[in-house]
């Protein structure tokens, strides 16, 4: 705190549903201050290194709402994280809170971004779907907007930094009530084709794309998302885009549409591969390993594609039979939310495939898929180190951090088989063996292509992938839209107002079926 009791100046404010930390009670009784997991915080974790901050984030769990409650429902200390950072929670009540996560952000956007839906089955728009965005998201997004409101009274001239498919309605409100604020907002998953837009109603995808159309820049990870995000402005709003300029025209203001493709803090993550914690888990793995080892490490989410990849993995003993017995699929899986239907049915779909695999082609000394269910960083990263194959097959995926920490700290040369889905695909993919990954067959020859790569070639594969990421690591990520910010500050304030231009053309949509 400043001297005079007030909350020490900070030029960002960073918004997500989840904070960097969670508070707890120990056995002791004692609260516990435990680290958040998730690319998007560990992510943020290095901005806040670099830069005083304070962080708003949403109350999970009981002991959240207490620190919020001692607070005065203000700002608190969050010693330890970063060089300055404060925090502040969201209090939300559990009904609202399951309505705006469970039921429109977890799985509505989720699986429109992902393109997941069966269309033929799913999604049904139901009153429950329409109260959980009026009473759920909508509330749960103004109850946001409050405390950034709140929080750019103490901060006056504050960045605000909102990230992710949670938030996508709150810029707009916090826009009506600071029109002077600069609002940068991060989509840390895909951005979808216009039409996949079609499923949602139209005054929610409006509200959404509006919504997002309130910052001053809208970044995603990959130019290919970015691209889609001004399709969507202008078949669906009728806004002018210019493609060249990567600019949406929405009410008198250029929005800047931008793509900063994330990384990992290389030089703390190679520290970590070469810590205590992660030579104790390498002995196992290296004890059970055969002579070739392929490796995945993934949450038990569906864009993952966990299915597709093990029945290639079949697909390819199937072919080649002389790899039997002397290979290893060791794949780590973390449960991910087991309170929709749809993943609990994806772990048991999971567990009855690699039964299957494991007994078509297993014997008693030997099973092909060693599958643990567990999240276990240090385990992760002695798998890392050691694999002959990563696969990374997801149907879509904003980034996928997992491929570019794997291939940085890998010392056996290993070969990434990379989905042409994800964001890492636009960066490494021309070092990686790139597959469909809807193509089992494709996938099944990637898997045989990497194991018989020359030692040579897999050497030099290996040696530019972690070339790029040491390169291109998440302070260049985070340096690139500061500069950004600033840059577009400056120009503001040199420029003077322009008038609303409105859509780009009246006539358009004249005659269209409303909510088309």
């Amino acid at each position: 705190m400043a001297e005079d009791g007030r909350p020490a100046e900070v030029p960002l404010i960073l918004v997500s549903n989840r904070g960097p930390v969670g508070f707890g009670r120990g056995a002791d009784g004692a609260r516990t201050m435990d680290r958040s997991g998730g690319g998007l915080v560990t992510a943020l974790w290095g901005l806040v290194a670099h830069s005083p901050a304070l962080w708003i984030a949403a109350a999970i769990g009981d002991e959240d709402a207490r620190v919020a409650e001692e607070a005065g429902g203000g700002e608190f200390a969050l010693p330890g994280v970063g060089m300055d950072t404060r925090g502040r929670f969201v209090r939300i009540d559990p009904d609202t809170y399951h309505k705006y996560y469970n039921v429109i952000a977890n799985p509505m956007l989720w699986f429109i971004q992902h393109y997941l839906w069966d269309l033929s089955n799913a999604p049904d728009i139901r009153r429950e779907e329409l109260d959980a965005w009026e009473h759920g998201y909508l509330v749960a997004n103004r109850r946001f907007a409050d405390e950034i409101s709140a929080a750019l009274e103490d901060h006056p001239g504050a960045v605000v930094m909102m990230h992710d498919y949670h938030l996508y309605t709150a810029p707009a409100v916090v826009r009506e009530r600071h029109p002077g604020v600069f609002l940068h907002f991060f989509v840390h998953i895909p951005w979808a084709q216009p039409d996949t837009w079609r499923v949602l109603p139209q005054h929610i995808r409006e509200a959404v794309a509006s919504g997002l159309l309130a910052c001053d820049i809208v970044a995603f990870h990959t130019r290919r998302y970015a691209r889609n995000f001004l399709m969507t402005c202008e078949d669906l709003l009728d806004l002018r885009v210019d493609y060249e300029a990567m600019t949406v025209n929405w009410r008198g203001r250029d929005v800047l549409v931008r793509h900063y493709p994330i990384s990992v803090n290389a030089e703390r993550f190679e520290e970590l591969a070469r810590s205590r914690e992660v030579a104790e888990e390498e002995g196992p793995i290296l004890r059970r390993r055969r002579r070739h080892l392929i490796v995945r490490v993934d949450r038990t989410d569906l864009s993952k594609n966990i299915l597709r990849g093990f029945k290639a993995f079949d697909t390819f003993l199937d072919r080649h039979p002389e790899f039997l017995e002397q290979i290893t699929f060791f794949a780590m899986l973390q449960p991910s939310r087991q309170d929709v239907d749809e993943y609990v049915e994806y772990v048991a779909k999971i567990r009855d495939l690699v039964s299957h695999i494991n007994t078509k082609h297993g014997n008693t000394d030997w099973m092909p898929i060693d599958l643990r269910f567990e999240s276990n960083l240090a385990k992760a990263v002695a798998a890392y180190k050691h694999y002959d194959v990563m696969m990374v097959n997801s149907i879509f995926d904003g980034m996928n951090l997992v491929a570019k920490e794997a291939a940085l700290v890998n010392e056996r040369d290993g070969v990434l088989i990379l989905s042409k889905n994800i964001g890492a695909y636009e960066e490494i993919g021309h070092f990686a063996l790139g597959v469909n990954p809807f193509d089992i067959e494709i996938q099944a020859r990637a898997l045989y292509e990497a194991l018989n790569m020359p030692r040579d070639e897999r050497r030099d594969r290996a040696r530019h992938i972690r070339e790029i990421i040491r390169e291109n690591d998440v302070a260049k990520w985070l340096d690139h839209q500061m500069r950004d910010i600033a840059e577009v500050r400056e120009a503001r304030a040199a420029a003077p107002a322009k008038a609303p231009k409105g859509r780009r053309r009246a006539t358009r949509r004249a005659g269209s079926a409303p909510g088309t």
